[in-house]
This record gives C-alpha cells, structure tokens and sequence, in this order.
C-alpha cells in the first residue's frame, strides 16, 4: 500500500557475491574513503542519482516467493511512513563499492612497496656508478692533465727555437738597413722629366685625353725611376717597419713563452695533487663556464700564429735584404729600358696621331657633301607631301558632297566604296612621306653634329700633336748616365 502523492519506494538488490568479507588493515590508510568506481558504461550512463544504485518498485521480479513479497511490502511500508529512512537508504553504498574500496586499498599497498622495493635497488646501484664514474672522471682529468703539459713543453721549445732565429735576422737586416741609407741620395734627378712629360699630356682635350701606350709607359718610368729613388726610400721605411715588427714579434713569442712557463708551473702541480692533497677546498661556482675562456684548439692555434707570424716576418725580412742587394744593381738598366720603351712609344703615338689627323680631315669633307645631299632629299619629300594636299582635298569633296544625295539615292555604292579607300590611301601616302621626313631630318641633324664633332676632334688632334711633339720629346733628349744612376758619382 503507497500513500498518494508519496515518492516511489526502492528495492535494495543484493550483490551476487558470497557472504564472506576479507580482512582488511588496521592502518589508518585503510579506513580512506574512496568515490565508488565506476566503469566507462557507468560514467556515460548513469550518473550519480538516486537510482544509480538502487531499483524502481515497478522493476521486481514477478518471481519473488509470497512471504519474500510480505517482507518487501514490510520494507516498504516503514521506508514510507518514514521519509529520513528512505533518504538515507538512497545515500548508502552498495556492497560493490565497499569491496572495490578494499581492491584499491590493496593494489595501493603492493605499488608502494614494490615502488620503495625499486627505489632502494635504483639508489645502491647510482651510488655505485657515481663511485666509479668520478674515479674515472678524476684518473681521466689527471691524464688529460699529463697531455696538456707534454703540449706545453713543445711549445715551449718551438717558441725557444723561433726566439734565437728572430735574434739573427734583427741584426742582419739592421746592417743592411745602414748600406741602403747611404746610397739613397743619387736617384733625384730622373723623376722629374717622366713627371712633367705627364703634366704636360694632361692638357690633352676631349677623346685624346686617353690612357694610351706612352701615358702607360710614362707611368711605368716613373715607377721604374722611383724604384731608384721611390723603392730606396720606401724599402727603408720598409726596412724600419720591419725592423719593429720583428722586434713586435719577437716581443709576442717571449711572451707567450712566459705564459707557457707559468701554465707549466701550475699545471704540474694540479697533476701532482691528488684527494688527500693538502691546500684542497670547495669553490663554489669555479664551474661556471667563462666565455672569455679560451679552447684547446684556440690556444694551440695562438702559439701556432705567434710562431708562424715570426717565420712570416722572418722571411719577409730576408726577401726584403735580397731585394735590397738586387737593387742597387739592377736600378739602372730598368731605368734605360723603359726610357728608350717610352721614346718608341712616343714616336708611334705621334704617327698614329697624325694619320687619325689626316682620315678626320677627309671624313668630314665626305660629311659635308652627304649633309648637302640629304638637304635637297628634304626639299624634295616636302614638295611631295605638297603634291598629296590637292588630290586629298579632291578625294575629301567628292565624298561630302555626295552625302547630299537624297533618300535612297545615298547609297554605300562602289564609287562610295572606292572614294573612302583613296581618301585612306592618300593619307597613308602623307604619312608615310612624313615620316621619311622625320626621317630625314633627324639623319641631318646627326650629320651636323657628325660635322661639329669631326671639326672639334681635328683642333684636339693638332693639339695632341703639338704637346707630344714639341713640348715632351724636346724633354726627353737628354737622360742621367749609368754611374750618375748606380750612384757612383
């Protein structure tokens, strides 16, 4: 029997599992209380509400025997007439979840201690590993200790050697150094005739104005001349500036070789220390990586280029000493050579300058008789377009007055057909003779520029003629003699 208007009674349904309950721990772990587990179907399906757990009235297997209906309806009854009841019925937890709780209590206790288990073995096997991998770390740290001073002391005999080679070059190219000053006064004169023969081929105008061969060989004397003069002063200054760069470097390989001495020092000690080494202690960040620190390859190389900076500097001192003997011999011969190449040089400039001379003069009488032809083809197409104006004016009135035909009479017939087509056509004639005009004018005017331009490059070709002739070969007749050159006199 259910009161009107009460809620609907549920049946509790026992869980098909045996009467047995395991033991469970008297830790205080185990009294946790953990959310009932639901399975995916569960979570999806049936979400926690009243009757997730429990069943509706209407839902009874019609099976039940008749004293277990008399029980159900005892049940029944008092969950009705007491509401509380039936509020904490639908609270409680199913048998299901108290012996999933238990489950999850045990599956914990075995991943804990299993966890702690491989925990203990992981940690004694580190320390193990820690063990040797720092006495590895320390015997191989003391090794690389021994290579590293093994590489300091060859470097230490390469930069001794290197420091006794650069002594005796210092001194052999001083010696030389004081012959070179002493023949340097003899080379003044020669210079200034190749100079101003240049000066003078500067007033050269327009198009002849150009690099040729004499202003090449003009230039080459002067630094063939300076070789004497040039050379001399500049392999000594280049004898002073290599003086100090061999002391420089010599500076840097004494240096480094002190360096070197102190790394060894310190380095052979840090090989020799060892754990139960006294002066040992903790410095706290010396680990830290310092990006103004050197690398090994960084460091072998500094040696390397101090080294190969002193060969370098040594050999460009004894090339510099041989240059300087070959010099003093070989001034003179070079200086006459190219003299006599510049005077040939000269003498074919001047012929092919005057032979440029003569073929401007006959292209620009040729000029002038193609700038009188081409006036009276001018004169003749504007005649012709003259011509053209009549027989368009003709054409032009034919047609509008024929559009004074009447009604049906103005018809597109073959005489309209053929008046349009000569009105095109003389037009086209017109345009045509036009453009030739244009033509032809423009070809005019290029012949008058031709003609200005052949005029102005013959008054700069008598000019050319006059610098190179009379003023740089009157120059050029009298040279320095051998001993005044080698600087004997």
């Amino acid at each position: 029997m259910e009161l009107i208007g009460s809620t609907q009674t549920a049946t509790y349904t026992r869980p098909k599992t045996s009467n047995f309950l395991p033991a469970i721990s008297t830790t205080a772990s185990s009294y946790r209380n953990f959310p009932p587990a639901l399975t995916a179907n569960q979570n999806a399906n049936m979400p926690w509400r009243t009757n997730t757990y429990f069943r509706s009235g209407s839902a009874i297997p019609s099976i039940l025997s008749s004293s277990q209906r008399d029980n159900l309806e005892l049940v029944r009854a008092k969950t009705m007439f007491y509401p509380s009841n039936r509020a904490a019925m639908s609270t409680r937890y199913m048998p299901d979840d108290w012996f999933k709780s238990n489950y999850n209590n045990y599956r914990e206790s075995e991943s804990s201690r299993n966890s702690a288990e491989r925990l203990r073995r992981d940690t004694l096997r580190l320390i193990q590993d820690r063990d040797q991998i720092t006495r590895w770390t320390q015997e191989s740290t003391s090794k690389n200790l021994g290579e590293r001073l093994n590489d300091i002391t060859f470097w230490r005999s390469e930069l001794h050697h290197e420091i006794d080679n650069m002594v005796s070059e210092i001194a052999a190219l001083t010696e030389v150094k004081r012959r070179l000053e002493r023949a340097l006064a003899e080379t003044e004169g020669p210079l200034q005739t190749s100079q101003e023969c240049l000066f003078h081929r500067e007033k050269r105008m327009s198009i002849d104005l150009v690099h040729d061969g004499v202003e090449k060989d003009l230039i080459k004397e002067v630094e063939v001349i300076k070789s004497c003069q040039e050379r001399m002063r500049r392999s000594l200054d280049k004898a002073i500036a290599q003086l100090a760069s061999n002391r420089a470097a010599q500076h840097e390989l004494e240096r480094d070789l002190n360096d070197k001495v102190t790394a060894q020092r310190i380095d052979d000690r840090c090989h020799q220390m060892r754990n139960t080494s006294d002066g040992i202690s903790y410095y706290r960040g010396i680990d830290r990586l310092d990006p103004s620190l050197s690398l090994p390859d960084s460091w072998s190389k500094f040696t390397d280029d101090n080294i190969l900076l002193s060969q370098s500097e040594r050999s460009t001192s004894h090339k510099l000493r041989d240059e300087i003997e070959v010099l003093l011999n070989t001034t003179a011969n070079e200086m006459w050579n190219q003299f006599n190449s510049a005077n040939v040089s000269f003498t074919n400039r001047i012929s092919e300058m005057a032979e440029a001379k003569n073929s401007l003069q006959t292209h620009l009488a040729k000029t002038l008789q193609e700038i009188f032809q081409t006036e009276m083809l001018i004169e003749t197409l504007k005649k012709a377009i003259r011509d053209k104006e009549n027989p368009l004016k003709v054409a032009q009135t034919r047609l509008e007055e024929r559009t004074r035909r009447p009604n049906v009479e103005l018809c597109r017939d073959n005489p309209h057909h053929r008046l349009v087509g000569e009105v095109r056509e003389i037009e086209d004639s017109i345009y045509k003779l036009r453009e030739r005009l244009a033509e032809a004018e423009n070809t005019l005017q290029n012949l008058v520029k031709t003609k200005v331009t052949l005029e102005h490059d013959i008054s700069v070709k008598a000019n050319s003629l006059f610098l190179d002739q009379e003023k740089c070969m009157s120059m050029r007749r009298s040279f320095p003699s051998t001993p005044r050159l080698v600087g004997y006199t």
